[in-house]
């Protein structure tokens, strides 16, 4: 496992506050009578500590490309699995697959599948909840799609939350990528929508708790 590198900043300035948090603990044991304050305070601090790395923790996993396995882009929970128009990029039909990512998953994305950007495009917008029906539309989120070798496209949405205040991402058109690789990070709860062709092959239901770069998602035709 490691760290994340946008977790550094946050990560040092929690680590600040918790020991100044520390420092007033200690003020506190030497005042006996207060010496219960001093033991909340300290099982708060290492709640916090224990919270900020459970974030920005990325697992070691390796993972072996299969011919046109769609692999899952973000740990989290299947919330929706539907027919949808699709007006961004293809206009027309599309299988939606919703990945809600609660603030203790693993927030860093990754491709899907392998091929070449063919389409990134961020956009400014509300911070409605995530599994809200609406938030694929009007939240803050970034589009991208990846166009196989096989021909076939695949889009996928980084999705801003109520508490994700900032989505990165570090592809552009004409990048050629590889599935599993990382492609992005949100912080905090958010959302993954994937937006794959009607004859794809889905191995995943609704309530399905799903990891990212280990669980298959389906399998392009």
């Amino acid at each position: 496992m490691k760290l994340h590198r946008e977790g550094y900043l946050i990560i040092t300035i929690g680590l600040l506050i918790l020991i100044g948090i520390q420092g007033l603990n200690y003020y506190l044991w030497t005042l006996h009578d207060l010496w219960w304050i001093y033991a909340i305070l300290t099982i708060g601090v290492l709640v916090m500590a224990y919270l900020i790395i459970q974030f920005f923790r990325v697992p070691k996993i390796t993972y072996i490309e299969k011919t046109n396995e769609i692999i899952c882009p973000a740990d989290g929970k299947i919330v929706v699995i539907e027919e949808v128009e699709e007006n961004e990029y293809f206009k027309d039909k599309r299988i939606q697959i919703s990945i809600f990512m609660s603030p203790l998953n693993v927030h860093a994305n990754f491709n899907p599948i392998s091929g070449i950007i063919k389409y990134a495009k961020y956009h400014a917008g509300l911070f409605l909840v995530a599994w809200h029906p609406k938030s694929s539309t009007d939240n803050e989120r970034t589009t991208f799609v990846i166009e196989h070798e096989n021909g076939k496209e695949v889009l996928f949405r980084q999705i801003a939350g109520a508490l994700a205040r900032r989505i990165c991402y570090y592809v552009e058109p004409g990048d050629q990528v590889k599935a599993a690789e990382e492609f992005g990070f949100i912080k905090f709860g958010s959302r993954i929508d994937l937006l794959l062709p009607l004859d794809t092959k889905i191995d995943v239901k609704i309530g399905d708790k799903v990891k990212g770069r280990k669980t298959r998602i389906g399998e392009l035709k």
